[in-house]
């Protein structure tokens, strides 16, 4: 049994996973931590990472690397998604990271990122259900990727995610119904891309991971506070999905804030990962039959701790 340290670096949020793990490839959690640190603020219109997104990352990589030298972690990777595979002072952050934690962070291909969500999502569900969809929503992309118990059949890394989308296309707050309609346009060309990659129409099951889809699942069965071992591995018919994501991007912020799963660092881009959700519903329905939607709190952080293993 060894212990590792996963950091798990997106657009909006860094999350930190210590756990233990068997020779034989079993997880077994130590500890979880998330913050909301927007790295990828503006990377979309500017190209760069803003200074004082790079010091909210270094201040919560800070508070991470002291729990890992409590905890007595061995072995540490941290993985850094989309906002930095975009960013044309990358080694800016490069460098803060190497300073706080010793280990350099990995900028992994969208393929790469795909893989391990798909690892981490996937264990605990019946294989008699696959093939299987593991949608991963994140801040600035989204990764569509097929497989069955036997491993990933394909995977296509899109370049869109809540942030990108609620930046690009949704700057009113609630955003307008032309703003909506533009940004889910945006949407069904960026997806039209990912189904001429993914034979979707193979998948059996759908599951959703991140923490747009895990929101909208514990808003959808109106959860009195955002409960992670309830939502894990929870289902939703669709009807239902498209019923709370309509909703979702037609509320202002602080009218998000009054859902009681809400997180504060998700109310602003969460109308966008709606779109995004809604449109990916509607798309399943029709290519594959899809009636229901399953989420997991298993992800790419356990399939990079996986992989550490």
């Amino acid at each position: 049994m060894s212990r590792v340290g996963a950091i798990d670096c997106g657009t909006n949020s860094i999350r930190l996973l210590v756990a233990d793990v068997s020779p034989g490839g079993d997880l077994r959690d130590v500890h979880r931590d998330m913050r909301v640190v927007r790295l990828g603020q503006d990377v979309d219109r500017t190209g760069r990472l803003a200074p004082e997104a790079i010091e909210r990352t270094r201040v919560a990589l800070v508070e991470y690397a002291g729990v890992m030298a409590r905890k007595g972690v061995q072995r540490v990777r941290m993985v850094a998604t989309s906002a930095t595979r975009d960013a044309a002072n990358r080694e800016d952050f490069f460098a803060m990271v190497r300073g706080v934690l010793g280990v350099d962070a990995e900028v992994i291909t969208g393929d790469e990122e795909a893989r391990l969500s798909f690892a981490g999502a996937v264990g605990e569900l019946d294989p008699d259900e696959g093939p299987f969809l593991v949608v991963d929503l994140g801040g600035g992309s989204t990764e569509l990727v097929l497989g069955d118990a036997d491993g990933v059949q394909a995977a296509f890394s899109t370049n869109i995610g809540c942030v990108r989308l609620t930046e690009r296309c949704l700057p009113d707050d609630p955003p307008t119904a032309e703003q909506v309609h533009a940004a889910e346009q945006v949407v069904r060309d960026v997806l039209a891309e990912g189904f001429a990659a993914v034979p979707v129409a193979k998948a059996r099951t759908w599951v959703g991971v991140a923490g747009t889809m895990t929101t909208i699942a514990a808003v959808s069965h109106e959860l009195p506070t955002y409960d992670r071992d309830l939502i894990h591995l929870s289902r939703t018919p669709l009807e239902r999905v498209r019923e709370v994501c309509t909703d979702l991007t037609a509320r202002s912020s602080t009218q998000r804030m009054e859902l009681p799963p809400m997180h504060p660092g998700r109310a602003d881009v969460i109308g966008g990962g709606a779109i995004i959700t809604r449109v990916l519903a509607e798309e399943l329905a029709e290519r594959a039959g899809i009636t229901e939607l399953v989420v997991s709190e298993h992800d790419i952080l356990d399939g990079i701790a996986l992989s550490i293993a």
